[in-house]
């Protein structure tokens, strides 16, 4: 028996974008389905600012299984041992945050991945493969193919060593964080800065050279969401539930307020 194919994956590998619902605080089963209705690809449940617990993020990733809607988690920094058990109970995907030299990613990769490539430990009874019965020789080649692991880049340091992140086996995207990369590099929330544009060029060339997918992070205006959506981001998130939400209550209560 095959895994759970990783739409997401097929997407970006054959060229395409794929965009994420992000999930901080809603925890109904129903995500999934509703982030496939809108249109979105992927569900970027969010472990390092949503306040969900292992147990309500792996719950999302297997609802989200059967929709075709890909659940990928991002853990705290340091927490791989969530980042284990996320992906044995049905998570496609990592983001780890605050990757910003080869030490950290190539430890990633021994983390996530099975040997000979990584260390990662198998446990048998996967979600991915519907809790059916495979031989972990099979398993853990097909799983290796199908995760799909990316480091954020969310520092100037990140940014210089981009091209040796992404030259590294294993790392699957580079998802630039960013609200944090502006402020590290000392203009905040300044998302169309000469600097922010000649990161996001330095990462996505990066990305081209060594095959891997480049990723935006925390820019949601339409102006600059485009100008590196066009720039050649493709992994990218769209918009988090909070951000929907309140978006639509606000032109509903304003819709009332005029009549």
């Amino acid at each position: 028996m095959a895994p759970i194919p990783n739409a997401t994956l097929a997407k970006l590998r054959a060229g395409k974008a794929a965009i994420a619902f992000s999930v901080h605080h809603l925890r109904s089963v129903a995500v999934p389905m509703m982030a496939k209705a809108a249109g979105f690809d992927w569900l970027f449940i969010d472990m390092e600012h949503g306040a969900l617990s292992l147990q309500e993020a792996t719950q999302l990733c297997i609802a989200a299984l059967p929709t075709g809607i890909t659940p990928i988690v991002r853990v705290c920094s340091a927490a791989f041992d969530e980042a284990t058990r996320a992906l044995d109970n049905g998570a496609q995907g990592l983001v780890i945050p605050h990757v910003s030299t080869v030490a950290q990613a190539k430890r990633v990769v021994e983390a996530f991945r099975f040997p000979p490539r990584g260390a990662r430990s198998w446990g048998g009874g996967l979600a991915v493969y519907g809790y059916a019965s495979v031989d972990s020789a099979t398993a853990q080649a097909e799983l290796d193919n199908e995760v799909l692991l990316c480091c954020m880049i969310e520092t100037e340091e990140a940014v210089a060593n981009a091209d040796a992140i992404a030259a590294i086996p294993g790392i699957d995207a580079l998802l630039i964080g960013s609200s944090d990369l502006t402020t590290d590099l000392g203009i905040p929330d300044q998302f169309g800065h000469a600097k922010v544009q000649a990161a996001y060029q330095t990462v996505i060339d990066a990305c081209r050279k060594h095959g891997k997918h480049p990723g935006m992070g925390g820019i949601y205006d339409q102006e600059w969401a485009a100008f590196y959506t066009r720039m050649g981001a493709r992994f990218s998130l769209g918009g988090s539930d909070a951000m929907f939400i309140m978006q639509a209550a606000r032109a509903r209560a304003t819709f009332f307020a005029t009549l």
